[in-house]
């Protein structure tokens, strides 16, 4: 009878939606049901019911209703009657106790939400109404495997709630978890860990998957309660009895790593990883040649690494405290290990060697500190740098061509390694540089005939000398003889054994690197120049038959050749004339892959420009060179730009447009090798970057590919605005009339910071454009920030927000430049529209970052215009709008005043009220008094004392006293 009166209350036709493969219809209804148990006072007791009596076998229907029982015990509970938890607790009894009858487990996934359910009521009953929580569970489950099972999931569900640090909690729930740990440890953790032992004992045969879920819960409550439970004789001999027992060995490895971990006394620890050692060493598990297992190995790695870092730590304390005889104990402790780390560190499986790379960094870290090293210790460190030099080799299945998931662990796993080369060259750097010698000489006198990786390894290991030995400023050939005679030995015999044409990608990027890395090498001996600029120019280089080789090539090629330009002389025109083709502008209708992108070619621009600019060729000639350089480019623009205008289709035009887009990058990449207008009119190239810009700016009326066509003039501008200077200028009003035309928030975004460099670089000199060109750019932006959004639409609203600032950055700039007339002349009408925006963004918008310059730009207004001969009319507007303003904006709720922009912003309302009293005066003081405060229900009192702070001098006092005034007021 009971199981139909349930099946009448609960909603069947929602139930069928609970399954994953119902249609739309019935999983709303199963939504809207499950919204509806939720949130009624009783209604949920139906599937307490269900759940108790075993009415449903379907699984979706089972977890449903321990959904609906988590979320009265997680968002509830206080509001059930005794008897509704009375209910909840009898409802997960019953149900456990259906489990051990069972003859098969419920599914994973509902054992898991069980174990949640059970240990969220733990958290909410434990210390209150269910004191007996374990003794009940305990008592009903004994040694029945379904009981356990669902015993120890609670257990690793109440770690998760109660201790997991990686989970925030609030203050309240951390004082109530430490109570839980608190009573726990006090009531009933001897007894759990009694039933552990007795789980790991009874099952460790017939049920190895419940003796390895019972080490993980070992290992998660070994952090917080008594160690001496669990690292005693009777224990830790059945946690190694498990360490011999394939099933169990991984698991038991994680649970001694945990135990070993557990912070304590140093001479404890030290005392604990010795006497674990031991047993581990006589039983055999030191001998790491004769395990097959990598699996196994990788666990016990890390436990070595554990009980390693573990012993160095111990060994870190005793020695602060001064206790020679038990730091010495220690310290022969961790030597003692350096054996078995150093099988590890070298094991052919890389996650076994990088397991243990934290043991051995801390241990040469030990070295370090030390004053002098042993025999012993330096054949420690010498192995460490063979077992490093080894491991740092790419092996057989390395895909170059087609880097995957194993080849990006690889990478990870060497920048490890690169750490402990480091770290010995901290603890040695005379053992690093020979042993880094004596592998690299051998290996550069065999290399036509050894494997790439070999050869690889040997370069990589000369590069990485650059950072493990450092020198200011790469100047790796000066200064300690030992040190740069031998990296001299070793780039002469790099740049001249012949290497570079070794037939492999990663050989050849190897050589180049250190080649650049080392670029000083050839100051002091430049006669390897030739040589090694052959090797970037040919197939060896730019020209090499991988795509990646020769995209990192062109970048390391721009490098050395900065760095050398006073040595290119010589080698100038043959270089362009082999780097030619390399400049040419690829076509969009060209099928065959050019050998460089794009984004390769701007550093071969660069270079170009980098040897044109610093060559010793006599004016004229550096003329005609640029001039031949930047011709092509300005030619195919002029071509490219007639079939734009002409092109219909959207891909074609999308290509175009890319394509001069690039013309006009490589063109400005070129002007890189100037630094300002000197230098540009000293090579005489002053009339053919003209040029350029004569060619460029008509795709600024181009009607279609408007954004990619604006922002690379734009960017060329930008470039020109510092090498030719006011030669710029009268392009500047033509190319402004055509971008702010039908523009979006980004070009204007964009547009703004070209008018302010010229602002602050002209000032006075375009004093006129400005006037002309002020109101347009103003409107513009008017009508930007005006047009209606989406009202969800994160981006729009952001786009809004950054040109809100950027237009408030420009008046900023405009007004701080000195002329005074650029806004004074645009009318009153005009005047007061962009004023009334700047106190509408220092009030209304809740920026802090545009806030402040609205300030900075109030203050400015009124140090120009608020005196005794200032503008008409604006002693009013202070009064009426700028003293408000700077009222209104600290008092909004929005006004955060623990958020450091915000202070910011509230200083310089605190300065814009002193220039407004630095221009008015007594006459400030009295609006204060008589009118303004009072209007604001401020007390005479405090009112007169605001008043007597803006009066005195020191600006430190009244920012302080404005933050407090706000902060009182807020309240």
């Amino acid at each position: 009878m009971a199981c139909q009166s349930v099946s009448a209350v609960m909603d069947e036709q929602a139930l069928l939606g609970l399954n994953p493969n119902a249609d739309a219809r019935y999983r709303q209804r199963a939504m809207a049901y499950f919204e509806q148990l939720k949130e009624s006072q009783d209604a949920w007791e139906v599937c307490a019911e269900a759940l108790a009596k075993g009415i449903y076998s379907d699984d979706h229907v089972k977890f449903f209703c321990f959904q609906v029982l988590e979320h009265q015990i997680k968002f509830r509970h206080a509001g059930l009657s005794a008897a509704q938890q009375q209910l909840i607790r009898e409802t997960l009894m019953k149900w456990l106790q259906c489990q051990l009858m069972n003859t098969h487990p419920e599914k994973p996934f509902i054992r898991n939400k069980a174990a949640q359910v059970l240990a969220l009521t733990f958290v909410m009953e434990y210390l209150t109404l269910w004191p007996k929580f374990f003794f009940d569970i305990l008592s009903l489950v004994g040694l029945n495997p379904h009981g356990v099972d669902i015993y120890l999931r609670t257990l690793m569900a109440i770690d998760a709630e109660v201790v997991d640090r990686d989970i925030l909690h609030s203050p309240e729930e951390t004082r109530r978890n430490t109570l839980i740990k608190d009573t726990m440890r006090e009531q009933c953790i001897p007894h759990l860990v009694e039933s552990w032992f007795q789980i790991l004992q009874t099952y460790q045969q017939s049920h190895p998957e419940l003796t390895c879920q019972c080490l993980e819960v070992v290992g998660a409550f070994v952090s917080w309660i008594d160690l001496n439970l669990i690292a005693n004789d009777r224990f830790v001999n059945l946690l190694l009895s498990q360490m011999s027992v394939e099933e169990l060995r991984e698991e038991a490895c994680d649970c001694l790593f945990e135990i070993v971990n557990k912070g304590m006394d140093p001479m404890d620890k030290t005392k604990l990883v010795e006497s674990l050692c031991q047993v581990l060493q006589s039983a055999g598990f030191f001998n790491v040649e004769q395990e097959e297992d990598v699996d196994f190995l990788a666990k016990f790695s890390r436990l070595v690494n554990g009980m390693g870092q573990s012993l160095v730590l111990s060994w870190t304390k005793l020695a602060k405290t001064g206790n020679v005889k038990d730091t010495a104990e220690t310290l022969q402790a961790v030597e003692a290990k350096v054996p078995l780390l150093l099988q590890l560190l070298v094991h052919e499986d890389d996650d076994i060697s990088a397991n243990i790379v934290g043991f051995c960094y801390e241990y040469l870290h030990v070295l370090k500190q030390l004053p002098q090293l042993s025999e012993q210790q330096k054949a420690n460190v010498e192995a460490v740098m063979l077992a490093v030099m080894k491991k740092l080799t790419y092996d057989d299945e390395y895909n170059f061509e087609n880097e995957g998931e194993d080849e990006a662990m690889f990478v990870e796993y060497r920048k490890q390694l690169k750490m402990l080369l480091d770290r010995l060259a901290q603890v040695s750097p005379e053992l690093l540089l020979e042993a880094v010698r004596r592998v690299f000489t051998s290996s550069m006198q065999t290399w036509q005939t050894a494997p790439f990786m070999e050869v690889e390894v040997a370069i990589r290991l000369l590069y990485m000398l650059g950072e493990a030995l450092p020198a200011s400023h790469g100047a790796h050939f000066s200064g300690d003889t030992a040190k740069t005679s031998a990296l001299q030995d070793m780039m002469r015999t790099l740049v001249s054994c012949g290497v570079s044409s070794y037939q492999h990608s990663s050989v050849s990027l190897e050589f180049f690197e250190t080649v650049v890395r080392y670029d000083k090498f050839f100051i002091v001996e430049p006669q390897h120049i030739p040589n090694v600029l052959m090797a970037f120019l040919d197939q060896r280089g730019l020209r090499h038959n991988s795509p990646k080789v020769r995209s990192r090539v062109a970048y390391l090629f721009s490098r050395f050749i900065k760095t050398l330009h006073k040595h290119m002389n010589a080698f100038i025109e043959d270089i362009l004339t082999r780097i030619q083709d390399l400049l040419e502008l690829a076509p969009p209708e060209n099928g065959f892959p050019a050998l460089l992108t794009s984004d390769d070619q701007l550093f071969m621009f660069e270079t170009a420009g980098v040897l044109i600019v610093n060559g010793e060729s006599p004016v004229e000639r550096k003329q005609a060179l640029m001039r031949s350089l930047l011709l092509p480019l300005m030619d195919a623009f002029r071509l490219l730009l007639a079939k734009l205008l002409q092109e219909t289709e959207e891909e074609r035009q999308a290509a175009l447009a890319d394509c001069l887009s690039h013309a006009v990058g490589f063109a400005s990449r070129t002007s890189k090798a100037f630094s300002n207008k000197q230098t540009v009119k000293q090579c005489g190239c002053t009339e053919v970057y003209r040029d350029c810009m004569q060619s460029f700016l008509p795709a600024l009326s181009c009607p279609v590919q408007r954004g990619v066509l604006r922002s690379s003039v734009r960017s060329f501008l930008h470039r020109m605005i510092i090498c030719l200077e006011e030669e710029v200028l009268p392009f500047i009003p033509a190319a402004s009339e055509h971008m702010l035309k039908d523009c979006e928030a980004k070009d204007l975004q964009e547009f703004i910071p070209l008018i302010s460099q010229i602002t602050a670089k002209f000032k006075r000199q375009v004093s006129p454009f400005l006037q002309q060109v002020f109101m347009p750019l103003v409107l513009a932006i008017f009508e930007v920030l005006a047009r209606p959004a989406e009202e969800n639409d994160q981006a729009a609203a952001l786009e809004k927000q950054m040109l809100r600032r950027s237009y408030f950055t420009f008046i900023q700039t405009v007004t701080g430049s000195g002329m005074n007339e650029v806004m004074a002349n645009q009318g009153a009408e005009n005047i007061e529209r962009v004023v009334f925006t700047i106190i509408q963004g220092a009030v209304d918008f809740p920026d802090p970052i545009a806030q402040k310059t609205c300030f900075i730009i109030l203050s400015k207004l009124v140090e120009l215009w608020g005196g005794k001969d200032g503008m008409v009319g604006f002693p009013d507007f202070i009064y009426k709008h700028i003293v408000p303003a700077c009222f209104l904006a600290p008092l909004k709720p929005t006004f955060d005043l623990s958020d450091a922009q915000t202070v910011l912003t509230l200083s310089e309302c605190a300065l814009t009220l002193k220039m407004i009293h630095l221009k008015r005066g007594p006459e400030l003081i009295q609006f204060l008094q008589q009118e303004y405060l009072p209007s604001l229900q401020v007390s005479p009192e405090i009112s007169q004392e605001l008043c007597q702070v803006i009066q005195q001098p020191d600006v430190k006092v009244l920012k302080n006293y404005i933050k407090a005034f706000f902060q009182r007021a807020k309240l």
